[in-house]
């Protein structure tokens, strides 16, 4: 059409030249049209010029030149410009016609230019041209600039233009790459999509440009990384670059017959493949965040494939080290294998862009191919570099979806465990920079379903297995170097404690090998202090351990010290992992006595240097640490700890290696007295002699202290240890002495300074380690240590009693009443300690009357300002306040002693009080101070005022209620603040359960039930919702109140009625008790896992035995409580109203929960709640009488009627089944329950038919058995005929069982049956056909309720808790395994109790297919790949029954009134959840005439959304409910009518839409709009079909999806029945 509108142009015009100026005659706007003719005019004179075929008519040469020239210059050019100008003022919303409009005159003018250029006779015009065109580009001017470019740049002659040529090359590859800080990416987009290919298809010149430009020549590059993992040589942003080669990728990578060189020389011609800058490119590309920039680069290396397999030709990417593989080479002989590779590998990459594990996961077995082809088994070597591989798997490791980065994870370490793979280079880079990166998300070491509870983490193994292989691979000189690199990794961020713990756990079990030195030992000291602040105590002992066993494997002790080592050893907390005594202290003892005499040099700053031998190290290290310099006696600060701590450890480490060393010798000789004489010659002349430096006295006591405390630490030996022994011995001999010491300077006013009150901690601390060790040794010889303690006493009433006259205080003065205040707080401690001694001669009736006179929070004034600043004082006004506080304290800890001493004769009211004890002051003027002192210490300072409190409420409840009130709140705000804070929170809230719930507290709130009641029942529920979110908190009150309840102390037996009278007004708590425990978060629930794999490892963890063990997992809340159930005696009158009011309340709960409208789905919390209700009645039935369950069985019964899961059915069955065995009498009830309508049994029949089912163990206690039989024979009959599947199961199954029975009691009457039974259950034994039917038989048989399970000999609390739950296939955290029962010790229960175990194999048995259900959901055979299905597997929370409907009339009938012809395509949405989707599909269906849409609820016809996109559709077309749990059944039933079920979605082996003909009966499945169809689905398909896609994104919306087949579908239809026609 072109062609004849010029040739038109042509005939019609007499003069050439007046055409094209009255062409050139602009509008405005321009109209694209009249521009877009003169290009077609100008390219037909170009034609015909190239042709020769100019006719007489046309002008001459210059005459026609002249007007070319005329035209760009004077009209195109301009014209060009006022585009430009037009464009800036164009408004941002403008529509999108102007835009087009642009765009065309454009690229009419663009074209007319070229034509220009070649008419114009010459090469000025093009060059001018390009120089104008140039400026605008640089200028950012680009959209004309580009056009005129790409129009006159090929109009430049190669080689005399040349210069100019590159120029333009290299200011476009400019504009292309930018800057990093490139705000115009558009502008790269339209030079490279636009400028640089006709650049590069113009001339080898430009395109050698440009290469250069981009990438240098081989022998140029520069020399990369080790390991051939070197970055880009000159490389710019990778997106950009991979943006310029796809544009010059027609031309660098041609195919034959497409692209190629201009027959230039073969120099000027750029080889992209021996270029090792391009395949580092695409790598990088490959592994980019941007889809668009992998896309660009999965595209040059498919033509990169395309071409070489085309070409044939040999080449290679040469590697600059002999050993190392090629990046890319190719060989025309290999090609087959080649290519298989290659399609392979591409094929990988692309489906990992679609994040969907089940898509992907049919690919990753094409991985261990991928290898299989890149090793050489026979040389043992690479063929293709390994980078390649890395690519896919940091790919994978990067990906959002973390099942996927797991998958990824796993391949690797199983690959590389397993293959055997030959050293690769950059293994050990990717091993420490990707890997561990990826290693460090703490949710891929959750553990699967299939691993028991508290087994090690699958990913965990699999890194210590890789590991340790890995390793073993290596040399020596590289094991060093990578393990090295691999340690420091650990401490270049702050890891999670999951992952620290499996890295931690998977160096210790690398074999030992010498390949660490001092700079590993840091690298594992910095992992210890840099990683671990904030984690989980018992992982990061854990982590510390496995730390320490790594250090002890891989370090050579021949380039480490023994001062390295104790410095290292200091990282280790002594309270969280080394302990003395454990496992891991001996394993290190051992450690250093074998190498003891290889270890290096000691640095010469302990006295001397050279090599020496663990003693002699560790005496000279006394020696120095006793050394100081010699000062004038007077103050100075405390020394460090550090150094106390360090050499403490080391002692007793030389102790017991010497004590180890001995034993292998059979010698008794202990050197420990050898060391310690240093320190004890120290201690020996405390007492006499004065003139000991203070610094050299604080640094003994400091370390004798730590001594004494790390072998009293919980791990450390208890029986036959010497080194204890010489300890304490040699302490004793010394103890006058340094006992004297402590009170000379306590009394003496040798404490003057602020800074003095830390030494004043460290003598009072080290006198009270002196009792105890008195109280171990024997109190034989000890009236020494009570004459100090007396001695103290005195003075320090004495300098507490001084009432100085001075107006301004002295420092001094206030200093040492601090200090006497302290002292008087120690002495009570150790006297409420030694309680149990005679101790007449200390005559505590002083230290009694000087508490009681005292006033209390009474403080210490604060010194004159001047005086403060001297003698190191700078600070210590700023630290006033924490003085006063410490003295308050210690006041409150002095009358805590006097009320402990005599709590029983407090009088409940003041008039009371005189006669009774003069010494106690009055009760409630203490509670007021006590409310005062609350207001005034700081948080961690209250736990003495508790203490108090403690004591003071219970008396004054009743008299004083409002103060009591007032201390409950007070209090409660101070537990409350704490809540985050973890060092003294949880003693703090120990002692505020300990006031506020004391039996007697209770026992008076109850009776008086006035405000404190209703109080303490508000704080009851504010710790109920403090403890879902701080897990522990519940377990302390639940714990104490239980404990008070049901095992009173002495204290509590001293009441006037039963301690357990109160329990029934707070049953409450024990009804929050039994139902307890939140839905984990998934990270609470992996931590909660790993904690119990390290507590299962026992003893073999140091960890497990010097940490703590608080109980604080939200499962001891339910295990106190059960087990405090279990000690209620039926028999005690209050005990069974309290169970029976309880038992009520639980029915009623559950009835509660069963009512109510939140959704109630498989593992919801309504779910959990109801299982934990019914697991308590469970427990409580041996209590019940007939009488109380006379009251109950109506409610039990009606539970079974309820729609439950069947964790639940199994408990109210089991419950039912047990009442009917020991009370047969309620028999007549439960027939009752099969004479409801069937509207009301359809959904629970089978509840009580598998009661029937253990009808042997029912009638266990009746005499006459056959009328039971009858009757049971009665109403099963009528239910095995029943149109439901399920139903006709569960009937025919207590049939057998029942009919055996019979049998077996040769029961006559029922003779006439016979025929009847025997023929159904052969029916039923003997079913033949498809389908699952016979299966389920066979299954609902081997099930553990009907095959297993003993009602009788399976009662149990292991069944209850544990097992039940799951083989019902319960969530884990339901589990309660009975080790939790047996190590819970705060409510005792005797061992020999008979709940504890099952009798039967139940407990080995593994869950079942088979899941009971009420309604008539037909179960199928699950997925045979089972390892799929636990991955992103959508969890549907509801199931309710497949509508069984008459579709095929439904339809015939619908289409009869609309006289609308229907097709046969069932388009199936259940797994759709938005209304706008649903919405749209409706109105599609209805269009094209579908049979049906299912949906997964018909409520969301009601949706507005819905309703706003259907327009009225839903009222004309069929809408079927099935609940997405039901699709199988479906699919199941829809193939046996006929049809094809097909899914539309992404898969290995999916069919192209435009190449698959859709069946007439076509059932088609959309997948949801976030996760696709799922893998258990998929398998039940016969077909997947994909949309062919070309863009960058990788799913369209899946109401696009599904109109795009709905219409291929009624295409193709349409076609049919035209044929037919």
């Amino acid at each position: 059409m072109e062609r004849v509108l010029a040739e038109a142009l042509l005939s019609q015009s007499q003069d050439l030249r007046v055409l094209l100026r009255a062409l050139c005659v602009w509008e405005s706007p321009t109209p694209a049209e009249r521009v877009e003719t003169l290009r077609f005019l100008l390219q037909r004179l170009e034609e015909e010029q190239e042709g020769g075929g100019v006719t007489s008519s046309r002008p001459a040469a210059p005459l026609l030149q002249e007007a070319v020239r005329e035209v760009a210059t004077g009209h195109l050019v301009p014209l060009l410009q006022g585009l430009r100008g037009s464009q800036a003022g164009a408004p941002a919303g403008e529509s999108s016609a102007p835009r087009d409009r642009r765009r065309r005159v454009l690229r009419a003018a663009g074209g007319a230019l070229r034509s220009c250029a070649r008419l114009s006779g010459g090469p000025q015009l093009a060059a001018g041209l390009v120089h104008e065109a140039l400026l605008d580009l640089l200028a950012l001017r680009p959209s004309e600039a580009v056009e005129v470019l790409v129009a006159v740049g090929p109009c430049l002659r190669p080689r005399e233009d040349r210069a100019l040529l590159e120029r333009v090359a290299r200011v476009a590859l400019a504009v292309a790459l930018g800057d990093e800080d490139d705000e115009e990416p558009g502008v790269a987009a339209l030079v490279a999509g636009r400028l640089l290919p006709a650049l590069g298809r113009s001339s080898a010149v430009a395109l050698r440009a440009l290469w250069d430009g981009l990438l240098p020549r081989p022998e140029e590059e520069e020399e990369p990384e080790p390991g051939g993992r070197g970055p880009v040589p000159h490389a710019p942003r990778v997106a950009r670059l991979l943006l310029v080669l796809s544009a010059l990728a027609e031309r660098l990578l041609p195919t034959p017959g497409v692209g190629g060189a201009w027959g230039a020389p073969e120099e000027e011609v750029p080889d992209a493949w021996r270029c090792h800058g391009f395949w580092r490119a695409v790598q990088a590309g490959l592994v980019h965040a941007d889809g668009l920039t992998r896309k660009r680069a999965r595209y040059l290396l498919q033509r990169a494939v395309e071409a070489s397999a085309g070409l044939g030709a040999e080449c290679s990417c040469r590697a600059r080290d002999a050993n190392e593989p090629s990046l890319f080479w190719w060989l025309d002989k290999k090609k087959g294998q080649l290519l298989k590779f290659w399609e392979n590998y591409i094929l990988i990459m692309e489906t990992l862009e679609g994040n969907q594990i089940h898509v992907i996961k049919p690919v990753l077995p094409k991985l261990n191919s991928l290898f299989d082809c890149a090793v050489s088994e026979e040389k043992a070597c690479w063929l293709l570099h390994p980078s390649w591989h890395m690519c896919i798997y940091k790919r994978m490791f990067e990906s959002e979806n973390k099942t996927l980065t797991k998958e990824g994870i796993m391949h690797f370490l199983e690959l590389c465990e397993t293959k055997g793979l030959p050293g690769a280079p950059g293994f050990s880079e990717f091993i420490i920079g990707p890997l561990m990166e990826a290693l460090s998300e703490s949710s891929l070491y959750s553990r699967s379903p299939e691993h028991k509870t508290g087994s090690c983490s699958p990913l965990g193994m699999k890194l210590q297995t890789f590991l340790v292989t890995y390793v073993s691979l290596l040399s020596e000189d590289k094991k060093s170097s990578f393990l090295l690199k691999f340690i420091k990794k650990m401490t270049s961020r702050h890891w999670c404690a999951v992952p620290i713990l499996f890295l931690s756990r998977a160096l210790a079990h690398i074999p030992p090998c010498k390949v660490l030195g001092v700079e590993g030992l840091l690298a594992l000291r910095d992992v210890l202090q840099c990683t671990m602040i904030t984690h989980q105590i018992l992982l990061r002992g854990a982590a510390q351990c496995y730390l320490l066993q790594t250090a002890m494997n891989l370090i050579d002790v021949e380039k480490v010290s023994f001062s390295d080592v104790s410095n290292f050893l200091m990282s280790l907390r002594q309270e969280e992992s080394l302990g003395r005594g454990t496992a891991l202290w001996t394993e290190l003892c051992d450690w250093l006595r074998v190498n003891e005499n290889y270890f290096g040099e000691i640095p010469s700053c302990i006295g001397f240097s050279g090599r020496c031998s663990l003693r002699v190290y560790v005496q000279s290290l006394v020696q120095d640490y006793i050394k100081s310099p010699t000062m004038e006696r007077g103050n100075c600060f405390m020394p460090d700890w550090y150094e106390a701590k360090l050499v403490a450890m080391m002692i007793l480490l030389a102790a017991d290696v010497e004590e180890m060393k001995n034993k292998y010798r059979k010698k008794t000789q202990n050197e420990l007295k050898v060391v310690l004489h240093p320190l004890m010659d120290v201690l020996m002349k405390l007492g006499t002699n004065a003139y000991i430096p203070l610094l050299k006295t604080d640094k003994c006591l400091q370390l004798l202290l730590k001594l004494l405390q790390t072998c009293s630490l919980k791990g450390s030996l208890t029986h036959d240890d010497g080194v204890l022994t010489v300890l304490q011995n040699s302490v004793m001999s010394t103890a006058e002495s340094i006992s004297e010491f402590l009170v000379r300077r306590l009394t003496a006013n040798e404490l003057s300074t602020v800074s003095d009150l830390e030494r004043c901690h460290l003598y009072l601390t080290m006198l009270s380690e002196l009792v105890n060790l008195h109280g171990k040794v024997g109190w034989k010889n000890s009236d020494s240590i009570w004459r100090f303690i007396s001695l103290l006493k005195n003075a320090s009433i004495l300098h507490l009693q001084d009432i100085s006259s001075e107006k301004e205080p002295k420092l001094g003065k206030q200093i040492q009443k601090v200090v006497s205040m302290a002292c008087l707080s120690v002495v009570c401690g150790i006297l409420s300690q030694q309680s149990d001694l005679h101790l007449d001669f200390l005559d505590t009736e002083i230290l009694e009357n000087f508490i009681s006179s005292f006033h209390l929070n009474q403080i210490v004034r604060k010194p004159h300002a001047e005086e403060q600043n001297s003698l190191f004082e700078e600070s210590s006004s700023q630290g006033w306040g924490r003085v006063v506080a410490q003295y308050i304290h210690d006041q409150w800890l002095c009358l805590s002693f006097l009320l402990n001493k005599y709590h029983t004769l407090i009088p409940t009211t003041e008039g009371e009080m005189e006669p009774f004890l003069h010494v106690i002051p009055k009760p409630v003027g203490i509670l007021q101070s006590a409310l005062e002192a609350l207001t005034i210490l700081p948080s961690d300072q209250v736990l003495p005022v508790f203490h108090c409190m403690k004591i003071l409420v219970p008396k004054l409840l009743y008299s004083s209620e409002s103060l009591c009130i007032e201390s409950f709140d007070m209090a409660w705000k101070i537990i409350y603040s704490l809540s985050n804070t973890q060092l003294i929170f949880w003693s703090n809230l120990k002692a505020f359960v300990q006031f506020v719930f004391d039996i007697r507290v209770l026992a008076v709130a109850a009776r008086i039930k006035g405000q404190a009641y209703s109080k303490i029942k508000e704080i009851i529920y504010k710790i109920i919702e403090m403890s879902t979110t701080k897990t522990g908190v519940l377990n302390i009150l639940i714990s104490y109140c239980c404990r008070s309840w049901i095992v009173p102390t002495s204290d509590d037996l001293t009441l006037s009625q039963d301690p357990f009278s109160s329990a029934r007004d707070y049953i409450e708590l024990i009804i929050e008790g039994c139902i307890f425990g939140t839905v984990f978060r998934r990270d609470q629930r992996l931590i909660q896992n790993v904690q119990t794999f390290i507590e299962n490892l026992g003893h073999g963890c140091a960890a497990n035995v010097v940490t703590e063990n608080t109980n604080r997992d939200d499962h001891y809340v339910r295990v106190c409580t059960i087990k405090f159930l279990c000690l209620l005696d039926g028999s005690n009158i209050s005990h069974k109203m309290f169970i029976e009011d309880l038992a009520i309340k639980l029915l009623d709960k559950d009835e509660l929960v069963s009512r109510s409208r939140t959704r109630y789905y498989v593992n919801s919390l309504q779910h959990r709640v109801k299982n934990r209700v019914w697991q308590t009645l469970l427990v409580l039935f041996p209590k019940f009488d007939q009488n109380f369950l006379d009251q109950i069985i109506d409610k039990i019964f009606e539970a079974g009627f309820v729609n439950n899961q069947a964790s639940i059915k199994y408990l109210i069955e089991w419950i039912i089944i047990l009442i009917l065995h020991k009370f047969p009498q309620f028999l007549p009830k439960f027939w009752n329950c099969f004479c409801y309508g069937e509207e009301k049994l359809k959904m629970s029949v089978c509840t009580f038919l598998s009661v029937l089912s253990h009808l042997d163990i029912i009638i266990q206690n009746i005499s006459e058995m056959k009328p039971v039989l009858k009757q049971a024979l009665t109403v099963v009959l009528q239910w095995c005929f029943n149109h439901n599947f399920s139903v006709r199961l569960y009937a025919l199954l207590a049939l057998k069982k029942i009919w055996a029975m019979c049998k077996a009691l040769h029961v006559e009457e029922f003779d006439a049956l016979t025929a009847v039974i025997e023929s159904s259950l052969h029916q039923v034994e003997n079913m033949h056909g498809a389908g699952n039917a016979k299966k389920n038989w066979q299954r609902i048989q081997e099930h553990f309720f009907f095959a297993t399970f003993h009602p009788l000999k399976d009662y149990s609390l292991e069944t209850i808790f544990y097992t039940l739950p799951r083989l019902s296939e319960l969530v884990e955290d339901e589990w309660i395994t009975i080790g939790k029962f047996t190590k819970f010790t705060d409510i005792p229960i005797d061992s020999a109790f008979q709940w504890y175990l099952s009798q039967t194999e139940l407990c080995e048995l593994k869950p079942s297919d088979w899941s009971q259900e009420d309604i008539g959901s037909n179960s199928v055979e699950g997925d045979s790949q089972s390892e799929w299905i636990d991955v992103q597997k959508k969890m549907i929370p509801w199931k309710n029954n497949v509508l069984d409907l008459g579709l095929d009339l439904v339809f015939q009938d619908r289409a009869a009134k609309l006289g609308k012809s229907i097709s046969r395509l069932i388009v199936v949405a259940s797994l759709i959840d938005k209304p706008t989707n649903l919405g749209g599909l409706c109105r599609t269906c209805e269009i094209f005439g579908a049979s049906a849409l299912v949906v997964g609820s018909l409520h969301y016809i009601s949706d507005k959304q819905f309703q706003h996109l259907s327009v009225s559709a839903e009222q004309w077309l069929p809408l079927v409910e099935v609940k997405p749990l039901q699709l199988v059944d479906y699919l199941q039933k829809k193939k046996t009518e006929g049809y094809t079920t097909i899914g539309v979605e992404q898969t290995a082996k999916s069919s192209d839409l435009t190449e698959y003909c859709f069946p007439e009966k076509s059932l088609l499945l959309l997948g949801n709009e976030r996760e696709g169809i799922p893998a258990n689905l998929i398998q039940h398909l016969d077909v997947c079909v994909e949309i062919p896609q070309h863009g960058i994104i990788r799913s369209l919306n899946v109401h696009v999806s599904g109109a795009l087949l709905i219409w291929e579908y009624t295409r193709q239809q349409i076609i049919k029945q035209r044929d037919i026609k």
